[in-house]
């Protein structure tokens, strides 16, 4: 026996256990997959936690479509090495997409795609060696893009997809920044100097990538605007640089006595990262709107959105 004295549990109250209030009953599990369709698969998950934000993520883009409000969906890199390209053009195909964003390795790894088929180097290979991010093509065709769209007033989004319209690619059906051009709908990059390999190459300017990375901020504003009352927006796998333009865009947005409030945000990547989740997720729907954050990795998670929104009852 304990030398230290025992609270005494002998005298609790209980209450029968169908009189509890409680969270999660039988109507919200999952269903074993029965029929071999996406309908199916769908109405399967279980009505609770990440499977709603799901649906409920599924509902808003097509509300957004059904309306005319805008959809913009912002990437990183990695979206376009796991080879989602093909999805995402799909959906803009279907008028899913209203404006795009990326960051200059989103831009870089589309572009490389679109000219050659391949994209991202073995990095701990090539360093060694200097090699690392000396692709000759890369560095000196889309400096040249940059500098040209700089001087013509545009920004860095339509000044690749125009020199891409102009160049004999390998696969042109594969580039997010040439379909976009092609449809008119925007494509804004925002280059953050010397993260990008580009940035090595002695045709780099600093100026042109600096005025065609604004020009992109104004035009992307623009679009966030036309969020308000039922748009979406996504950000998909970018952990800095997109999060803090949002951000920047609905201060601007609201800063000129525009209004924006009642629209979706959503956050969608394999961590949770500081940034997305305050500047996507949380701040910008405080006066009024959804915020969702989804896990999982892109190759799956991306496909399954675009999925449901195309197929799912």
């Amino acid at each position: 026996m304990s030398k230290y004295k025992e609270f005494k549990a002998d005298k609790i109250r209980d209450y029968p256990l169908e009189s509890r209030p409680s969270k999660v009953g039988v109507k919200h599990f999952a269903q074993p997959l029965s029929e071999d369709s996406l309908s199916a698969f769908t109405a399967s998950l279980p009505k609770l936690l990440g499977a709603n934000d799901l649906r409920t993520l599924v509902e808003k883009i097509r509300k957004a479509r059904e309306t005319g409000r805008a959809i913009i969906w912002g990437f990183g890199g990695h979206v376009v090495k796991v080879g989602l390209a093909p999805v995402l053009l799909d959906l803009m195909e279907r008028g899913f997409v209203t404006a795009l964003a990326t960051n200059g390795s989103g831009m870089i790894h589309d572009f490389e795609i679109a000219l050659s088929g391949a994209t991202s180097e073995e990095v701990g290979e090539q360093l060694g060696s200097g090699a690392f991010g000396m692709a000759r093509e890369t560095g000196e065709f889309l400096n040249q893009a940059i500098s040209e769209g700089a001087q013509a007033g545009q920004g860095i989004g339509e000044s690749v997809g125009d020199f891409l319209k102009q160049y004999d690619t390998k696969y042109p059906e594969l580039s997010l920044l040439l379909k976009a051009h092609q449809k008119d709908i925007p494509l804004a990059v925002f280059i953050a100097i010397g993260t990008d390999i580009i940035h090595n190459h002695p045709k780099a300017s600093g100026e042109a990538m600096g005025k065609g990375s604004q020009i992109d901020f104004r035009i992307f504003t623009q679009q966030v605007s036309l969020l308000n009352e039922g748009g979406v927006y996504l950000n998909l796998g970018s952990a800095v640089i997109l999060p803090e333009v949002f951000l920047k865009a609905v201060a601007l947005v609201r800063n000129v006595g525009q209004p924006l409030k009642n629209f979706t945000t959503a956050n969608l990547d394999f961590i949770q990262h500081y940034r997305p989740t305050k500047n996507v997720v949380e701040r910008p729907v405080l006066e009024g709107g959804t915020g969702i954050a989804l896990t999982g990795h892109h190759e799956i998670m991306i496909p399954l959105l675009a999925a449901m929104l195309i197929h799912s009852g």
